[in-house]
């Protein structure tokens, strides 16, 4: 019978494990160079990197590439653990004990006592202050929408979306305000103030219908180079330069490229 173990950690013919995963993860520790010198501080860039990896196979909608990019974040996971286990901090089995552990808290109607909560009401009870332990390098939108859903948990939140909405409507003025009549800014120190409270609030209406802020602007971002790309292409197609032309001739081709769509 041909042998299904190898000293690399790897497999031959079974399907292979997550223990497979994490005898590899140890045995490149222990044999190769440039994993042997690795630390928790300098993988740090890495896990940013894997994270927007998955992010844009996700969004891509490929599940090869979508796998393959998933065990690049769990190469990470598995990673910090064996270096923590060198240095007698904890284990892989500690990192799976507490993410159990924390699903259950999580969930007390399915494991507890019954009674559905909400994760944010139930979180505030043990938080001194609403950004305690939000990463500091979150993306804006993002922890805007994450500082809102804590607020909600502790009942500082509207209704419905009624409120946010007129919040924002309220914030565009205070942005108009900041113009002069000429359309020059007098203080730009607090037209950014007023922008930054613009989009906050726009943040908070998105969170209050369901969406996510970021989300909503990735797509608009795509909807856009999309719609650019296509004004390009229908202006080098005519054999002219879209550069070169003028705002209404470039305008005329976006509203072509849009009714396209």
């Amino acid at each position: 019978m041909q042998d299904e173990s190898r000293q690399d950690g790897g497999t031959t013919d079974r399907r292979r494990s997550l223990d497979d995963a994490l005898a590899l993860m140890r045995d490149l520790r222990a044999r190769c160079e440039w994993d042997a010198a690795q630390t928790h501080q300098s993988l740090r860039p890495y896990l940013v990197e894997e994270a927007a990896e998955v992010d844009d196979a996700i969004a891509g909608g490929d599940d090869a590439t979508l796998r393959d990019e998933l065990g690049d974040v769990l190469l990470q996971v598995l990673f910090h653990a064996v270096i923590a286990e060198e240095r007698g901090a904890f284990d892989v089995q500690d990192v799976a004990g507490a993410l159990v552990s924390k699903m259950r808290t999580r969930h007390p109607h399915l494991y507890g006592d019954g009674v559905k909560r909400d994760w944010e009401t139930m979180k505030a009870g043990t938080r001194r202050f609403i950004d305690e332990g939000l990463a500091s390098g979150l993306p804006a939108l993002h922890r805007a929408h994450r500082l809102q859903d804590r607020a909600a948990g502790v009942g500082f939140d509207w209704p419905d979306a009624v409120g946010p909405l007129a919040k924002v409507r309220e914030e565009v003025e205070e942005v108009a305000e900041c113009l002069a009549p000429s359309g020059t800014v007098p203080d730009a120190a607090r037209l950014e103030g007023e922008l930054g409270d613009l989009l906050f609030s726009v943040v908070n209406l998105c969170r209050k219908l369901g969406v996510h802020a970021g989300l909503a602007l990735d797509g608009a971002n795509q909807k856009f180079a999309r719609r650019f790309r296509g004004m390009e292409a229908l202006a080098e197609s005519r054999g002219v330069v879209f550069r070169d032309l003028s705002l209404a001739e470039q305008d005329a081709l976006w509203n072509e490229v849009k009714t396209g769509e």
